[in-house]
């Protein structure tokens, strides 16, 4: 195997690639324990591995399918620990001309088993199937070898017949962790090895049928169908017949074209499909057919005749206990997730997924887009210089991963699109790989984003563009500066063809944001079809035990997640890789339930009238019912269903105010109208009554929020200030409030850095941050004065070595029964266009105050650009539950929009007073809304943690109230937000009343 894991052969000995197909053969799993051992490299092979009566009595015992790496991965770890990179090979590459190098550190995982046929093997013949091995195997059968295959992601079938024997059988499987496929697998992931799908012996009856190749068109004008089943054995056209009873169809022959009558068709949205049976004399094989067409016209991409938009996510496969090693019960899970968040496409990234997912796409209905495994990046470094889609020599390695990607997969009525892989350079191989695909399967649009000249690919793709280069391209304008292209004018190409984007949205930590806009631009451009958000699951390894600086070693550190840096790595990417719109665990996180509510189905506009708009391009909203409810200031008032009439794939309608909205009483405070379209019945994806869209709009704005009372004046102590309900010491710091001890407010800029701040282009606003003292912020108070009636303190907040400053200026009086303050500030000195954490007021508060209440947006946090998600209304929850436990920490927890604010609990003053205590914090007048956060750490606590295990709660809870708060962007791997979202150094000014509760 020496010469060969480097010599650009993707496989020898194997059966030519065909479709996995469901037939009434016999077959056997071959899952399950396997004797196994690691060795460090091929020179540790023992001898005679392999061979007829190998003893592995001696061997360990490994799962198959399994990563060997994920044994054990943050303890003894037996085989290895997990490694990750983004771009670089944790390999060295080569230069022109050179050959790929392969270490001689080479680790190979030896696996033997044995198995007994359950066939009569004179009736049939014999093919062993391997669905995924990474990175090349050698195959030996009672000491025979078979052949060696290359491909990781990709299935490799071998002709076993002649060498099996009566009664027991030895199979040998010998895995190279790295080969000259490593360059073609460099693909943003965790580098993990071994056996990790399934593995299969099948039965071939003689006269049985090899492959089947289903082309099911439609016409959209006449609704008939057109269909053809190419049935093949050896490659060459066989005797079969064809049956679906439910279109009437009995036994016809295949490979002909049969002209059908009205057929329903197959769309991501109506997932129809018919059952067939595929027949000769020895075999029946079972095709789910979907009667579908794609076709580009012109900048359009059509299916049944009808534009779609691409509602997507970026899958990469992968499971925090198992690694890339997926169950039925988990792949379900991502589709149910992702149809109850109304995504409707998936592109695999960046290789063919597990091939029982695709079966789900085709039955729940989702678009796919299936790439090809193959992802060259990290030679972009030096270059593209000795890129392999630029070398001949990888041509028969790259024509077959798209030949085995296409042919497994051609049946698939989900898949519309075909890619060549991903940040792959491009090169002549290209254009073969392309040639072949279009030709062998002309049915569905080639895709491939590294195509910048748009020359093969049937669609201009991109990533992570801007907003304002977006709304260019789709206004056929030129390209503005800026542009990641440079200015100009578009080219042929690109004004020619439709426009997609295969990642944006970059889902890492907190965010993304600008959603919103993004889908703003995909329904008013007709030559935008959406895209693929950047990812759908963070790919963290669970752990259960990790030492920080604030645990010790053998402390639980209950469930949490691992990363890039965590397993010893010489060479790695940290969290990167956690950039997911679910967690390890698949809990959605907060950019999944916001991306959910922008691509809803129905747009609902709520204003003097109620305006619902279909985003979807075949169904109409029968599955929908509608139903309305009034709040006053949270508080339910009225609520009943909304008779809407239908809306009809891509129309609008309009309808009126519920009439019993016009005999409620008076407004008490804001009143707000919430609409909502919820699941009519039960589904395969979801119970009646999953909410799918709704929409929010202010009815009545009430009067200001006021404080009644009289104003009590300040009362000057040797140590200090009463005011009111409140205690200031000598520094004019609030230290007492109502019963409750503080240890004052201070104006504050900081927030911990989220990973669009601290990570890829986003860096720089950390970096720039942090260079002018960001965070280590201190305040010093200039001045404290009594001036009629009001407390008068005036602070400074600045860093070490900056003359850059904010004076603020609180004035404090009571009324009545409240503490009101009057907040400004201003920036001095040279910020510039620096962006900015936050501007606004962070202050301790004893941690028996754990309940937040609170009108405004909720339940979960939001942001200026992630707001879409969150309604207008009246919330609670524990501190706790206000926290996003983001894999790698960071700022998270904010509610916007909020009016006012109750911070309670079971707490206890200096003065020993136990029970229910707190305080609301209420904006007054005309102020806008504030952000609010309660955390048990502190801002500084999150920078400098790792993981979640190093957060430990302080001795109080973290309150903030901020005038503004920045965007979440998505800046780790995107564009920097846009100058309308961003906080820079400007005059603030705060309005707010704190009132004692009891």
């Amino acid at each position: 195997m020496t010469s060969r894991i480097a010599d650009f052969t993707p496989w020898q000995g194997a059966m030519p690639p065909r479709a996995h197909l469901q037939t009434d053969a016999p077959q056997t799993s071959l899952n399950g324990d396997w004797a196994f051992r690691l060795v460090g490299s091929l020179d540790e092979v023992p001898k005679g591995f392999g061979t007829a009566g190998f003893d592995a009595s001696e061997f360990d015992t490994l799962a198959v399918p399994s990563c060997w790496q994920m044994v054990d991965p943050a303890g003894d770890a037996p085989y290895g620990r997990p490694a990750y990179t983004n771009v670089n090979y944790p390999i060295p590459t080569y230069g022109a001309g050179g050959d790929p190098v392969v270490p001689d550190e080479n680790p190979v995982g030896l696996y033997q088993r044995t198995f007994t046929v359950g066939w009569d093997r004179d009736q049939a013949r014999t093919v062993l199937r391997f669905e995924g091995v990474d990175s090349a195997f050698v195959v030996w059968l009672n000491g025979h070898e078979l052949g060696f295959s290359k491909g990781s992601r990709l299935t490799t079938e071998f002709d076993v017949t002649d060498h099996l024997v009566d009664g027991e059988n030895v199979l040998a499987v010998q895995v190279q962790q790295w080969s000259d496929a490593t360059f073609l697998e460099d693909q943003d992931m965790w580098w993990l090895s071994g056996i990790f799908r399934p593995v299969t012996l099948l039965a071939r009856p003689q006269f049985g049928i090899d492959d089947v190749f289903v082309h099911a068109d439609y016409d959209h004008h006449t609704g008939a169908g057109v269909l053809r089943v190419e049935v093949t054995r050896a490659g060459e056209p066989v005797l079969a017949t064809v049956s679906i009873p439910e279109l009437a169809l009995h036994e016809v022959a295949a490979n002909v074209e049969h002209h059908l009558g009205q057929v329903q068709p197959w769309t991501a949205e109506t997932p129809h499909l018919y059952e067939a049976v595929v027949a000769t004399e020895t075999e029946q094989v079972r095709v789910r057919v979907g009667f579908r067409t794609v076709r580009i016209e012109g900048d359009r991409i059509l299916v049944n005749g009808r534009q779609i938009t691409l509602r997507g996510v970026n899958r990469h496969e992968w499971h925090p206990v198992r690694g890339r090693s997926l169950d039925d019960e988990t792949m379900l899970r991502d589709v149910l997730l992702m149809k109850q968040h109304n995504v409707n496409a998936v592109r695999t990234s960046h290789y063919p997924p597990d091939a029982r997912f695709l079966d789900l796409c085709d039955e729940y209905g989702l678009w796919v887009m299936l790439e090809a495994d193959h992802e060259t990046h990290g030679f972009q470094a030096e270059g593209w210089v000795a890129n392999p889609p630029a070398d001949h020599r990888f041509l028969d390695a790259l024509m077959n991963r798209v030949q085995r990607s296409v042919e497994r997969d051609k049946n698939h009525a989900s898949i519309i699109s075909w890619s060549l892989g991903n940040e792959a350079g491009f090169g002549e191989n290209h254009r073969r790989m392309a040639a072949w695909t279009k030709q062998r399967d002309p049915g569905r649009f080639l895709h491939y984003e590294g195509d910048y000249d748009v020359e093969v690919s049937d669609v201009w793709s991109q990533m992570y563009t801007s907003i304002p280069e977006l709304d260019a391209i789709g206004a056929k304008r030129d390209l503005p500066e800026g542009s990641k292209l440079g200015a100009r004018p578009q080219s042929e190409n690109e004004l020619a063809k439709p426009h997609l984007l295969c990642e944006y949205g970059h889902a890492m930590g907190n965010g993304p944001g600008e959603l919103r806009d993004y889908s703003d631009l995909f329904d008013a451009h007709s030559k935008l079809h959406g895209g693929f958000i950047w990812e759908w699951i963070d790919h963290g390894v669970q752990a259960t035990s990790h030492p920080s600086a604030r645990r010790s070693a053998t402390e639980d550190a209950g469930v949490h997640h691992l990363y890039g840096g965590d397993f010893g790595e010489e060479l790695h990417d940290g969290n990167f890789i956690i950039d997911g719109l679910v967690f390890p665990d698949r809990t959605p996180s907060p950019g999944l339930v916001e991306f959910a509510t922008v691509i809803a189905p129905i747009r609902i506009v709520v204003g003097e009238e109620i305006t619902l708009t279909s985003v979807l391009s075949f169904a109409d909203d029968s599955a929908y019912t509608y139903a309305w409810s009034v709040s006053d200031e949270g508080q339910p008032l009225a609520s009943g269903d909304l008779d809407v009439p239908t809306i009809d794939a891509g129309h609008s309608v309009t309808v009126s105010l519920p009439e019993e909205i016009c005999g409620l009483p008076a407004a008490a405070g804001e009143r707000w109208l919430t609409v909502t379209a919820r699941l009519a019945s039960d589904t395969a994806w979801a119970k009646a009554g999953h909410e799918v869209a709704s929409g929010q709009g202010l009815l009545s704005s009430g009067e200001q929020r006021i404080v009644t009372g009289d104003a009590i004046g300040v009362v000057s102590e040797p140590d200090g200030w009463t005011v009111g309900p409140a205690r200031f010491d000598g520094q004019g710091r609030l230290v007492r409030l109502g019963g409750i001890d503080l240890d004052g407010v201070e104006f504050d800029l900081f927030r911990a850095w989220i990973d669009n701040e601290r990570m890829g282009g986003g860096q720089v606003i950390k970096r720039a941050g942090e260079q002018i003292g960001l965070h280590r912020l201190h305040s010093k108070v200039l001045s404290v004065e009594e001036a009629e009636g009001t407390l008068v303190v005036t602070t400074r907040t600045a860093a070490a070595a900056s003359s850059r400053d904010y004076v603020a200026r609180f004035e404090w009086r009571a009324v009545g029964e409240s503490l009101v303050l009057d907040l400004t500030a201003e920036p001095h000195g040279p910020w510039g266009e620096q962006m900015l954490p936050r501007l606004g007021l962070t202050m301790s508060v004893p941690t028996g105050l754990d309940q937040l209440t609170w009108f405004g947006r909720g339940p979960g946090e939001s942001y200026v650009d992630t707001q879409e998600s969150q309604k207008i209304g009246r919330w609670s929850a524990h501190v706790s539950e206000l926290q996003t436990p983001y894999v790698a920490p960071q700022g998270n927890g904010h509610r916007s929009e909020v009016r006012w604010a109750q911070v309670f609990g079971e707490g206890e003053s200096g003065d020993g007073v136990v029970g229910e205590a707190g305080f609301r914090v209420t904006v007054l007048g005309d102020a806008e809304p504030i952000s609010v956060s309660l955390a048990p750490w502190s801002q500084h606590a999150i920078r400098e943690a790792r993981h979640t295990p190093d957060l430990v709660a302080d001795q109080v809870n973290w309150l903030t109230l901020d005038a503004r708060v920045a965007p979440a962007g998505s800046g780790a791997c995107g564009p920097l937000p846009q100058q309308k979202y961003r906080v820079t150094a400007q005059p603030v000014a705060m309005r707010l009343a704190f009132t004692p509760l009891g």
